[in-house]
């Protein structure tokens, strides 16, 4: 396909004027294109733009407010993004039938998009920014998440709202061993890796990555292609923002006055230099805090230099305290880029100490307290049955959820108060990082049918927090006796850059990352990555630097890898006794109505005899769930039973339902029963059947034919001569000495010839028919005589 970009304006007519419609065409990865269009829907939004990829279909609305906020110290930035089911012809599914919170899936995509517009917007701008994406459309072919993040960039680009410069993003994927940009749900599917990089034509500002152990080479090969399907993308909106002309409002970045920072540095230069090297994240804090207090008092209220004078800058707080920021981040990168000293004293690639305690609970099923110098990580592992898993409902329809994992950053961690509320963005985002470094390692469920959740409690906080939840994670599942891949660990990478001085850091704390160019997470096993999440700060990271980069994140994780090993060498070989014990019966599809019975009357059953929990599948895997192992032996013969077919030749303990003349009838499978002729009931003549056995009684039977109608013809005859400890009665032992051969004729009434066996077969072909019972019995009374 061409690279060519195509770009259009058209008039629609509207009343006695018309529109202007404004479409860009580009190349989206093969034979895909990416269609842009404006101008025609949500005029008064500043800017909207409609993207399509094939038959998926995101609109994208920026709106800012109309005045800064005032005294703001941050940049209120909401990005949210919506699925609508009418996108693929659903309703949703739940009690209000319709759209209600944003489910996980659409928190994190917000988070991608977030991650890759918030650098281009200048310093200090303080307008509200909201960026609103709804997906209208989708094909359930082109994933709508990198549509949507070049739908919110392209439409940054034309609106009013001042940029650094113009964003794009794009995902690559990796099947048989080939990266594909863009690629299908299919393809993402049946690939190694799921990457998805967004930034400028200069440089990556983000990353988020999962993968199935590829090489830190394979990686940089795919970033590489990532970053080069950017730069592509943003010359096409750098088209379509100049066919719409829309001029940009005036913002001129604010700067600390030369003044302040000569008098902020000459009161805090050389206390800052001692207040960086205080090892303890909460001392240093504190100190950092009371130096700020100090200065910032000295110059808006104290005299300047005597009695009767004004203050320096009695109302200039802000531009005081952002000049000291400047000064107190100028001294600690200068520490680290000069004396390659961090400030807890570390080396640039040296992993804070680690201390590992497992088990740290009772009762759970596996439970790790990991510790890595300040930051610290609880890990509980809950096994749970096929009942247990998450259902989804988004728009490629309903899917269960078999690996959860969940993390909490509590107030307390840090040891600060806020109002306790349910997981925010930055919680979920934290959780599905690790939750995507750990799920290439869980065996499959035809190994081990558990649904399995892990929870991250973070109960002490000083950076990589997500990367401490890798690690509680994987011990907690060893712990647990989850038998996993392989043992995977995390570590967070930091990047101190000033012009061609560059310190790359290993396990940086949150003072570093805060400071730092360059957030870069990656966990992986000790062949592989599997998951990494880049946030960069710095415009020109090439790709020389990030390849040292992860190379020292690979001998970082290798050091954490064996400080695992020393606690937990492998995943424990048996279960905790408090967790449930899963067997799989594997039936008959067709006969998965025979087990549930009607209304669920047999499936019940079972559950409430034996306290079992029973999950049944469309494909006839059953789930047989319980920790009694006497229950779960009866639930599981149950579930054969109720399912079994009736085989020629097996021997059955059954249940008489029904006494006949001719014999009885008797249960050897639930609801499948057989006829046990009078002349098969033992060896010598019975009279009555009643002699034998009657309602109710259990006997052995051998199952001897199955006709072609599937009548089953029963023995107890047979069933005892197949006993081992079976003695042949002293008739039969005559019978077989006699060489006498049989009688042509009757002895008795008739002197027709006797064929026994075929007595036996008529009854039961007939279904039992009385006449023909009593002729076989008979036949058969008259041939034991004869013998005897």
């Amino acid at each position: 396909m061409s690279d060519t970009i195509e770009a259009r304006t058209e008039a629609i007519p509207f009343g006695a004027s018309s529109i202007s419609k404004h479409t860009v065409v580009l190349p989206f990865g093969g034979e895909k294109t990416l269609t842009l269009e404006t101008g025609h829907i949500a005029r008064q939004a500043h800017g909207t733009v409609l993207a399509r990829v094939g038959s998926t279909v995101v609109m994208a609305n920026v709106v800012r407010s109309a005045k800064p906020l005032e005294n703001a110290d941050f940049f209120p930035l909401t990005v949210d993004y919506r699925e609508k089911h009418y996108a693929v012809g659903r309703i949703p599914g739940n009690f209000f039938r319709r759209e209600g919170r944003p489910s996980t899936a659409e928190t994190i995509n917000a988070r991608l998009i977030d991650r890759t517009i918030r650098p281009l917007f200048p310093k200090g701008f303080s307008y509200d920014v909201q960026v609103y994406l709804t997906v209208l459309a989708m094909d359930q072919i082109n994933p709508p998440s990198v549509v949507a993040i070049n739908a919110a960039t392209a439409a940054l680009a034309i609106s009013d709202i001042p940029i650094t410069g113009t964003a794009a993003g794009a995902r690559i994927g990796r099947v048989d061993g080939n990266l594909v940009v863009n690629p299908t749900f299919e393809e993402r599917e049946n690939g190694t890796l799921d990457l998805v990089v967004g930034g400028t034509k200069a440089a990556v500002t983000m990353v988020e990555c999962g993968s199935k152990f590829l090489s830190e080479e394979q990686m940089l090969e795919a970033l590489q292609l990532g970053h080069e399907s950017v730069q592509a993308l943003v010359a096409g909106f750098d088209q379509l923002a100049a066919l719409c002309g829309k001029e940009k409002i005036a913002f001129d970045e604010p700067h600390v006055a030369a003044e302040i920072e000569s008098a902020v540095k000459e009161l805090a230069e050389k206390e800052c230099a001692a207040v960086r090297q205080i090892q303890d994240k909460k001392a240093r804090e504190e100190g950092e805090d009371a130096l700020r207090r100090r200065v910032v008092e000295e110059l808006t209220q104290r005299f300047a230099s005597g009695p009767g004078e004004e203050p320096k800058f009695p109302n200039l707080k802000n531009q005081i305290e952002e000049a000291f920021e400047a000064l107190f981040k100028k001294s600690v990168r200068q520490m680290i880029l000069q004396d390659r000293v961090r400030a807890d004293g570390r080396k640039l690639d040296e992993v804070r100490p680690i201390q590992i305690t497992l088990p740290f609970l009772p009762l759970t099923h596996g439970s790790v307290l990991f510790t890595r110098g300040q930051t610290q990580s609880l890990g509980v592992v809950t096994l749970g049955t096929i009942g247990d898993q998450q259902k989804v409902d988004d728009l490629m329809g309903l899917s269960n959820e078999r690996f959860l994992l969940h993390y909490n950053f509590p107030s307390y961690s840090v040891g600060e108060t806020r109002r306790i509320s349910g997981p925010g963005r930055r919680e979920l985002g934290h959780g599905m990082l690790a939750q995507r470094a750990l799920a290439p390692i869980l065996p499959e469920d035809s190994v081990f049918p558990y649904t399995i959740r892990v929870v991250s409690e973070i109960t002490e906080s000083n950076g990589s927090s997500s990367m401490a939840s890798v690690c509680s994670g994987c011990l907690s599942l060893m712990e647990a006796g989850v038998p996993i891949k392989a043992p995977v660990a995390g570590v967070a990478m930091g990047l101190i850059k000033d012009n061609d001085a560059v310190a790359i850091l290993t396990d940086i704390m949150g003072m570093e990352d805060h400071l730092g160019d360059m957030d870069f997470k990656v966990a992986g096993t000790s062949d592989g990555i599997t998951a990494l999440q880049m946030d960069i700060k710095c415009a020109g990271l090439s790709l020389d630097i990030m390849r040292q980069a992860l190379e020292q994140a690979r001998q970082g994780r290798l050091h954490i890898l064996g400080k695992m090993q020393e606690a937990l060498p492998e995943p424990r070989t048996e279960l905790s006794p408090w967790a449930p014990r899963i067997e799989i019966v594997k039936i008959d599809p067709e006969k998965i109505g025979d087990l549930i019975g009607p209304s669920g009357k047999h499936i019940r059953g079972i559950q409430d005899s034996t306290g079992a929990k029973i999950d049944v599948q469309e494909d006839g895997t059953v789930f047989v769930c319980t920790s009694d192992k006497a229950a779960m032996e009866t639930a599981r013969q149950m579930v054969i039973d109720l399912t079994a077919s009736p085989e020629v030749g097996r021997i059955y303990n059954g249940k008489v339902v029904r006494i006949t003349e001719f014999g009885c009838f008797v249960e050897i499978l639930p609801k499948k029963d057989g006829l046990v002729h009078v002349s098969e009931l033992d060896f010598s003549r019975v009279e009555k059947v009643t002699d034998i056995c009657r309602e109710g009684d259990i006997i052995k039977v051998k199952c001897i034919e199955i006709d072609p109608t599937g009548r089953v013809r029963l023995s107890r005859k047979e069933a005892l001569r197949d006993d081992p400890n079976f003695v042949p009665p002293p008739q039969e032992e005559r019978s077989e000495r006699s060489s006498r051969p049989p009688r042509s004729g009757g002895s008795e009434g008739g002197g027709k010839p006797h064929h026994h066996d075929r007595g036996s077969r008529d009854s039961v072909d007939r279904g039992g028919a009385d006449r023909g019972g009593d002729r076989g019995g008979d036949r058969g009374g008259r041939s034991d005589r004869h013998h005897h």
